[in-house]
């Protein structure tokens, strides 16, 4: 038992039971040692643990509150003289254990706050379940509702052939034939024709040196053209990629297909040591990608990067200081034909359209 007591010490925090909020955790746990690894008997170990938590704007409309993400917490014991408490990486010291903490990850979101109560060496310790709702607001958006050329403001186009890195074929234009705001969608429109060298035309759209975003919930509703070899993406780059090069810049993949693969849709990471056909990637099914228009998203914080297709979750990646995914990033919309990933192209194919209604950034 002395040895077990000795190693819970050492991890500052062991939080054994589950109490629910606004309810009181009493006797959980308790330890304390001296330095020679004894008991102090001068220290009292505090007992009766209350842990409380309001979320702020709670009503029976909005159980997990007005948006705000602002908890006000309460921790109490008989006989502490001070408290630590944790909120996932983050450690709060406090000599009242009365304060507040504001969650910023993006819509309705559980978690499990831990709390210890000291005096001295001795404490007790327990944890309660938390939920929170955090608004996102609204900071950007291309809804693509004025007919003729994508938004100057917002898009500028990469041209020419050559592959592109991936082998592929088409050769990208500016030209209205291939990329035009039409009744209320981006139409990127790739075409079996000889244009310069190139069998296939299609475009590639940027918002590079215009329009950049770190973090926040990013929705596309968008509908996937079909045929053998078309590839379609809407993804993202690291503003960065002039300085660090590509993949130390790190790509987001919101949202791949692949004419050969009907109805898969990948998304997909790229960074070092996870790049090409090392990238870090998942899957999902969606029967009717090329017939309807789906809503393809990531919620993106410091701590993870989550993917949905219609707001389904079907893949979360655990973000850290450790990967190239805490920088302002810039939007892609291209089509390609081909390549590495878009395999053989249909020879019967002729075109195919990218449909987008919409791009929107919440933070």
């Amino acid at each position: 038992m002395k040895k077990e007591n000795s190693k819970i010490y050492r991890w500052k925090f062991i939080f054994m039971a589950v109490a629910l909020v606004s309810f009181t955790t009493t006797s959980i746990m308790s330890c304390s040692k001296n330095d020679n690894g004894g008991s102090s008997s001068s220290e009292i170990t505090p007992s009766n643990l209350v842990i409380n938590a309001a979320v702020v704007g709670t009503t029976s409309t909005m159980p997990n509150g007005d948006g705000s993400g602002v908890v006000n917490f309460t921790v109490s014991a008989t006989n502490a003289t001070s408290y630590k408490i944790l909120i996932g990486s983050n450690i709060i010291n406090s000599t009242t254990g009365v304060f507040s903490y504001t969650f910023t990850d993006l819509g309705t979101n559980a978690y499990t706050v831990y709390a210890s109560a000291y005096n001295g060496s001795k404490f007790i310790s327990g944890n309660i379940p938390v939920v929170v709702y955090v608004q996102p607001t609204l900071v950007w958006a291309d809804e693509f509702d004025v007919d003729g050329a994508p938004n100057s403001a917002n898009w500028s186009y990469e041209t020419g052939a050559g592959g592109w890195g991936n082998n592929e074929l088409q050769c990208y234009t500016n030209r209205p034939q291939n990329v035009i705001v039409q009744n209320g969608t981006l139409r990127i429109n790739a075409i079996k024709e000889v244009y310069n060298g190139s069998n296939y035309t299609s475009a590639r759209i940027v918002t590079s040196g215009k329009k950049s975003f770190k973090y926040g919930r990013i929705d596309m509703r968008a509908k996937l053209p079909a045929g053998g070899g078309t590839w379609p993406a809407l993804w993202m780059l690291g503003e960065n990629i002039g300085s660090v090069g590509w993949p130390a810049c790190g790509e987001i993949d919101i949202m791949e297909h692949i004419g050969n693969n009907l109805n898969t849709i990948y998304g997909t990471l790229h960074y070092p040591g996870h790049s090409g056909g090392n990238a870090d990637s998942a899957t999902t099914t969606v029967a009717t990608a090329t017939t309807d228009f789906h809503i393809y998203s990531i919620d993106w914080s410091s701590t993870a990067i989550k993917f949905y297709v219609d707001n389904q979750l079907y893949r979360s990646f655990g973000n850290s200081s450790a990967v190239p995914f805490n920088s302002n990033f810039f939007f892609i919309f291209n089509c390609a034909m081909g390549g590495n990933f878009g395999g053989t192209i249909d020879p019967n194919f002729t075109s195919a359209t990218l449909e987008v209604d919409y791009v929107r950034v919440y933070q």
